[in-house]
């Protein structure tokens, strides 16, 4: 079970996060139960990704993974998003679960103001804490943001880890917006990057 190795990973790495720590705070008090939890959500999100967008891992699937989003069509989303939720319903606590859908509702409002169409979302990164520092992070964004400047697409994520930011910012994406997000009452960003400029040079040039 190739992603599933990654899960424990990614719950390690982003338990601290406002949005995670919302939509797992039925097991507040239980918390090999509620990183159980979140290693489940994760391996739920990388299995998405696979299907609609890029999944990557180190070559130690144990340190942890990248999930991109790619965009597609209505009735795939459709298909999709009533998927997650019966698996949210199923994986979630109540509180957690209406957590989610506040805070996705609420961000969802925000990002067509500044996302560009057509962008590819990051929309799960992390290292395991003790592989942390090492350059793995860049590594397995590296291979989507040159495929996505290869196609001329835009990319963009949101973080509620302020911390997070300049090590996004060495990787081209800018900040595009930032909001209380009111469930979590952290603040949280919208970060966007521009599909690099092809150069073509003419000869003599």
């Amino acid at each position: 079970m190739p992603l599933n190795e990654s899960a424990p990973a990614l719950a390690d790495a982003l338990i601290v996060d406002p949005f995670y720590l919302s939509i797992s705070v039925d097991f507040e008090h239980d918390m090999p139960r509620r990183k159980a939890v979140l290693a489940s959500y994760f391996a739920y999100s990388m299995a998405e990704a696979e299907r609609g967008g890029r999944c990557l891992t180190p070559d130690d699937r144990r340190l942890g993974a990248a999930a991109w989003l790619l965009p597609r069509g209505d009735e795939v989303e459709a298909a999709e998003s009533a998927a997650k939720h019966a698996f949210l319903a199923r994986t979630l606590g109540p509180r957690g679960l209406a957590h989610y859908h506040r805070i996705v509702e609420f961000m969802a409002a925000q990002s067509p103001a500044v996302v560009p169409e057509g962008a590819w979302y990051l929309s799960i990164l992390g290292i395991a804490p003790t592989a942390q520092g090492q350059g793995l992070g860049a590594k397995l964004l590296a291979p989507t943001l040159a495929e996505a400047d290869a196609a001329g697409a835009p990319c963009f994520l949101e973080t509620f880890t302020p911390l997070s930011v300049a090590f996004y910012e060495r990787l081209g994406f800018r900040r595009t917006a930032r909001h209380l997000e009111p469930v979590t009452q952290s603040m949280y960003e919208i970060m966007c990057r521009p599909a690099a400029a092809t150069v073509h040079h003419r000869p003599g040039n």
